[in-house]
């Protein structure tokens, strides 16, 4: 993999759920890479990863997504994105998608090392932990699953949190486990989701956090829906709105 340079400059990769409902995210992470001394890129033309077609089935309407993501990126030093769910489709399933694609394949040789979810960039790419963040609260981290299982990053976004000034972590039981939205599997099987989240709530709520943040914003959309429904202490937030704020920020719980 290719040293990136001393200001790396960094194409952010933005998925759905935070352009539609919490590009707040998308800001933060922004605010952070500039930070840390990246230089940013946002491709105007950007759409759809193509994850919600290829997990329904729908393969042949996901392919020409995952090439117009190739086309948009290639070049890029380093591709950043606030979803741990939306970086595994391009990393670990457009591969899948393409495998009867020889050309694409070889793109995507090239361009998907380089696709980092944010906080795998800062530790694992830029070796950063400490983003001189304050936030003065307790905090639970949830292990989103694609970001647990498919991308294999777990300690990362924790490294982060435990730097982050005034920040108490904590560990919850089972932060490892399902959320329940999954996607269409939350419209599909939504018994079994609201059953997950459920749980996943009662698990916060034992842990008497201030918040519970994530690297997946549909995890915190799924979850902050029932702590608001249940009329909990907690909030949900995602890692980088922690790690964008800075003291006096005026953030409470």
């Amino acid at each position: 993999m290719a040293a990136l340079t001393a200001a790396p400059r960094v194409a952010i990769f933005i998925p759905c759920f935070v352009d539609h409902l919490v590009p707040q995210v998308g800001q933060a992470m922004v605010q952070v890479l500039e930070r840390v001394g990246c230089s940013v890129d946002f491709p105007e033309e950007q759409t759809c990863c193509g994850q919600a077609p290829f997990s329904t089935g729908y393969w042949d309407d996901a392919l020409p997504l995952a090439r117009r993501f190739v086309k948009l990126f290639s070049g890029a030093e380093a591709v950043v994105c606030p979803s741990g769910s939306c970086t595994a489709m391009v990393r670990r399933f457009y591969p899948e998608l393409a495998r009867a694609d020889a050309g694409l394949r070889r793109e995507l040789a090239g361009i998907g090392p380089l696709v980092f979810e944010f906080s795998e960039f800062l530790v694992r790419r830029l070796g950063i932990t400490d983003v001189g963040a304050w936030f003065p609260h307790r905090v639970v981290f949830h292990d989103a699953c694609h970001l647990l299982r498919e991308l294999g990053v777990s300690e990362e976004p924790r490294q982060l949190l435990r730097a982050v000034g005034g920040l108490e972590l904590v560990e919850m039981a089972e932060p490892g486990e399902c959320c329940g939205f999954g996607g269409a599997f939350s419209v599909r099987m939504s018994e079994v989701s609201a059953a997950l989240g459920e749980r996943k709530v009662r698990n916060i709520e034992h842990a008497a956090a201030d918040y519970v943040t994530a690297c997946d914003p549909s995890c915190l959309l799924q979850i902050g829906g029932i702590l608001s429904r249940r009329g909990g202490r907690a909030r949900a937030i995602h890692l980088a709105e922690i790690l964008a704020s800075r003291e006096g920020a005026g953030q409470s719980a």
